[in-house]
């Protein structure tokens, strides 16, 4: 079942987002066991990072992610995730999830959800895997780290109460194997939520256009995905994915995430300035390997693209936006 309701900001998403003519008028154009101790162990291997254009990498299947895990990419996600969490009401998941013993975060990345999560769940039982052992050391003590692949066969013995996994896009080959693997690890009765983007960007009143840098980046970076088998437009396709693994009373909502403080709304003013300060941190790292390796661009090309992205991301006449989806079910209990 599908439901429409009201976001956080109480703006009905039927509505377009109504852009402050404010912003434009006052400025000008810029803006466990032994086996889960064994695979926690860092091994020099996975720790032997490649470099690339001054940004480094997941050494564990090196290439599979297009994404930095270096210093910056790691706060660039820490700021994420609190925009996510402004997103869908200050909160770290929509499932009604009860108190679940037993949580798996997949592509945990810093871990920062598994660690808010064990701090909520004291009594839990909380995993998170990711390519890269890049979490802190000091953590709660119900909460533990593993390095493993999403995309392959899962071995986990024990089943979970709630699994979780966000901001996946143009990381994963086959979404249906990890939405079925996701069913195949939740305990009868337990949810599974995901939370992931649609990472093409448009604009409700036709201000993004096809000349813009910002609509020529996003689109140069959506097909350079999909030519190496990565979906970056998971989100509205969830909700079918789960169903079709066998979840019931499957719920999905879609948030709006502008560009920018460019809308009148005061929660989706707050949004998009905290999503511009992500794009802008993230921008290189987003960018430098899929233009490079996939498309064969010049270093040199690529950064005089990003300053011209960059320009427009702060142009307030430009209300870009993206979207933003969640969706959770229930596993039957029969």
């Amino acid at each position: 079942m599908t439901n429409i309701s009201v976001p956080p900001s109480g703006q009905d998403p039927r509505q377009n987002i109504e852009a402050d003519p404010d912003l434009v008028d006052a400025s000008d154009s810029s803006l466990g066991d032994d086996v889960s101790k064994y695979t926690a162990s860092l091994t020099s291997s996975i720790e032997r990072y490649p470099i690339e254009n001054g940004r480094r990498y997941h050494a564990f299947k090196d290439g599979s992610y297009i994404m930095p895990n270096d210093e910056s990419e790691q706060d660039r996600l820490d700021l994420s995730h609190q925009m996510f969490k402004i997103t869908i009401g200050d909160k770290l998941y929509l499932a009604p999830i009860g108190k679940p013993a037993r949580i798996l975060d997949i592509g945990t990345g810093t871990g920062i959800w598994a660690i808010e999560m064990g701090d909520d769940f004291p009594d839990a039982e909380i995993l998170g895997t990711d390519l890269s052992p890049t979490q802190p050391t000091w953590v709660p003590a119900n909460v533990k780290f593993e390095v493993d692949d999403a995309e392959e066969d899962w071995t986990f013995q024990l089943k979970f109460d709630f699994v979780h996994a966000r901001y996946l896009a143009a990381a994963i080959s086959d979404w249906q194997k990890l939405v079925r693997q996701c069913f195949q690890a939740t305990k009868p009765g337990g949810y599974t939520e995901f939370q992931d983007y649609d990472l093409t960007l448009y604009s409700e009143d036709g201000s993004l256009k096809p000349d813009h840098a910002e609509h020529k980046w996003n689109s140069l970076g959506c097909d350079a995905c999909r030519s190496f088998g990565k979906d970056p437009n998971p989100g509205k396709k969830l909700e079918g994915w789960m169903k079709q693994a066998g979840f019931e009373d499957v719920y999905h909502e879609r948030f709006r995430l502008p560009i920018g403080p460019w809308a009148k709304d005061k929660h989706l003013k707050t949004v998009g300035s905290w999503n511009l300060v992500s794009l802008e941190d993230g921008l290189e790292g987003m960018t430098l390997r899929l233009m490079t390796q996939v498309l064969n661009w010049k270093l040199e090309e690529v950064h005089v693209l990003l300053a011209n992205v960059r320009k427009d991301f702060r142009d307030p006449k430009i209300h870009a936006q993206l979207d933003f989806h969640v969706a959770y079910g229930r596993k039957p209990t029969a």
